[in-house]
C-alpha cells in the first residue's frame, strides 16, 4: 500500500481507528458539527475502499465498514516514506535531526536505548 491518506481521509480512517466497524450513517454521526453529508461521506469512503485503507461487508440492506490497516501499521509506513525519502534511508540520520535540532535530549536517547536493550528481555 504506497497511497497516502488525503487530511479528509485520515479523519475519516481515525474515526474508523478508535471505533471500529461502522456504517456509513454511524460514522456521519461520529463527526463533530457540523457533520458532512452522507454522500460526501459515503463518497470518501469508497475511495478508501478502493485504495485498500477498509474492507465492507453487507448486512442487510448496507454494508458494514472496517479498517483493512491498523493506525500502527500506517504510521509505521508513513514514517518509513519520510526516512527514505529525506533521511537516505537512515532513521539514525532521522534521530540525529531532532538532536540537533534541540528537539529531544540526551536523557530521552538514553530511555530509547534502555528501551531497546530491555525489549526482549
Amino acid at each position: 500500500m504506497k497511497q497516502k491518506l488525503t487530511t479528509k481521509e485520515e479523519e475519516i480512517m481515525n474515526i474508523f481507528w478508535q471505533k471500529g466497524e461502522l456504517c456509513i450513517r454511524e460514522l456521519v454521526d461520529s463527526f463533530p458539527e457540523p457533520k458532512p453529508g452522507y454522500t460526501t461521506v459515503s463518497k470518501q469512503v469508497g475511495f478508501l475502499e478502493e485504495k485498500g485503507f477498509l474492507q465492507r461487508r453487507p448486512i442487510a440492506n448496507t454494508f458494514l465498514y472496517k479498517p483493512a490497516i491498523s493506525e500502527r501499521d500506517y504510521h509505521g509506513i508513513t514514517i518509513g516514506d519520510v526516512v527514505n525519502k529525506y533521511y537516505g534511508k537512515s532513521y539514525s540520520s532521522l534521530v540525529l535531526h531532532f538532536v540537533e535540532d534541540k528537539k529531544m535530549d540526551l536523557d530521552e536517547l538514553k530511555e530509547i536505548i534502555d528501551l531497546i536493550e530491555h525489549k526482549d528481555k
